[in-house]
């Protein structure tokens, strides 16, 4: 057991972790975290829905009319963390001088990308700490950057949120943001509102949440003790997009939609990704008319009524090409039924089940969480805990272990009742690099 002195649980205190909770952290970095019962990828043979022309029209009428009848639809939006990891190759360049093959295509393309007449007249690594330093890009949050050019100005990743919710019926936009970047945002969505409400000719309710301190983790070491600053202090890190489940659980909506911040795309091929938005929606109504109305049933058993009685979602997935991440996989309980779960391959021990995956999780969710009386579901009661793990980082050149809560949409909803649906590819268009904004889908 973790030894921890006065100081300690003063400190534990001000993040509002107890020490039982502190105690509990530590034991997952001695003992680790149980292994998932997978009993395979997803599959269109195997709990991935492919829909028919006609399944998808009859989804579309469904949810254009779920719109009509004037129920509350939200976006979710993660937006925290900085842009860091998308200008890891300038911020070497700038280290070393060695001009790399990304950073060359950076330098004889920096006109195409929406920023680029900031830079001109500026060449090498000029240009690159103008992009970095001066205009403060290496260290924004990627919500902030200009993304996509138009003929009346260049869009941020932010307001292309703005637009799509516009044009998917989803007005109310809430994004989860650090609190260094809180005040930034306000301010970008505020100054930005007046226009896209007058283009789409709607009405946005904007809001903002940050996560929550008590939501932060203990760091340790390689040996499993509490990491120490120099200062002998405790170090706390955030406990990764898991932690969100807890600003997730205070909206309140009929359907929430969550997707990733640097999914977007321009105007000219937004149509795809509004319509599959809209149909997963409509399969989202359709399964929730579905439960509700077994919940009526007088032959109900109390272990089925507990088994519909909570939160839905509908997972849009993709073909899987490659790209990092996670995927849609049947995972089996301890009472032995088979559930449907997004795994990242942290969480998966046997290499060849990623091999034989055949989707990828773009985050791509609709949820509803509101029992058949109108109430929210508490969804800390829907977490596994035993779904976290462990990752390996530093700290002043000190190696360290960090805890990650169960992912926002991996354990944090391992006991949603979830369905996958294939999606097209064309709706996934992800910018996890500088250079991915050259890719003809930014441009």
């Amino acid at each position: 057991m973790a030894v921890f002195n006065d100081k300690d649980i003063a400190q534990l205190s001000e993040h509002g972790i107890s020490l039982e909770m502190a105690e509990k952290q530590m034991d997952c970095f001695r003992n680790g975290f149980p292994q998932l019962d997978i009993v395979a990828p997803a599959s269109t043979s195997n709990g991935i829905l492919v829909l028919t022309k006609d399944e998808q029209e009859m989804c579309l009428q469904m949810w254009q009319e779920y719109v009509k009848e004037g129920h509350e639809i939200e976006k979710f939006v993660p937006a925290s963390g900085a842009a860091t990891r998308m200008f890891k190759d300038l911020f070497a360049y700038i280290d070393s001088g060695v001009e790399t093959e990304p950073v060359s295509l950076f330098l004889s393309n920096k006109e195409k990308f929406a920023f680029g007449p900031a830079l001109d007249g500026k060449e090498g690594a000029e240009a690159v700490r103008g992009l970095l330093y001066d205009m403060h890009y290496g260290s924004l949050p990627k919500g902030l950057l200009l993304f996509h050019s138009y003929r009346d100005g260049a869009r941020t990743a932010a307001q292309e949120q703005l637009a799509e919710a516009a044009l998917t019926g989803a007005c109310k936009v809430h994004f989860t943001v650090s609190p260094e970047h809180l005040p930034f945002f306000r301010h970008h969505i505020a100054d930005s509102l007046p226009y896209f409400e007058k283009k789409y000719g709607v009405r946005f309710d904007v809001s903002f949440s940050c996560q929550h301190p008590d939501t932060d983790t203990l760091a340790a070491n390689p040996d499993a003790t509490p990491f120490r600053t120099e200062d002998g202090r405790l170090l706390f890190r955030p406990g990764g997009h898991g932690a969100l489940i807890s600003n997730l659980n205070e909206q309140q909506a009929d359907v929430v939609f969550i997707k990733n911040i640097d999914n977007v795309v321009p105007d000219r091929l937004k149509k795809d990704t509004v319509r599959w938005k809209q149909i997963l929606g409509g399969v989202l109504v359709a399964e929730q008319q579905r439960v509700f109305a077994r919940l009526q049933a007088p032959e109900l058993s109390e272990e089925e009524r507990a088994l519909l009685m909570r939160p839905i979602r509908v997972c849009g997935v993709v073909k899987n090409t490659g790209e990092p991440g996670g995927g849609p996989f049947m995972v089996r309980d301890a009472d032995g039924r088979i559930f449907g779960q997004i795994l990242e391959s942290g969480q998966i021990a046997d290499p060849q089940l990623m091999k034989r995956s055949t989707h990828f999780n773009p985050v791509d969710l609709v949820c509803a969480f509101r029992m058949p009386d109108g109430k929210n579901y508490n969804l800390l009661d829907f977490v596994d805990p035993d779904t976290g793990f462990i990752s390996h980082k530093s700290s002043n050149g000190k190696e360290l272990l960090a805890l990650e809560l169960p992912g926002l949409w991996n354990g944090a909803m391992s006991k949603w009742n979830t369905l996958f649906v294939q999606v097209p590819g064309s709706t996934f268009n992800p910018v996890k690099t500088v250079n991915d904004l050259l890719r003809i889908e930014h441009q």
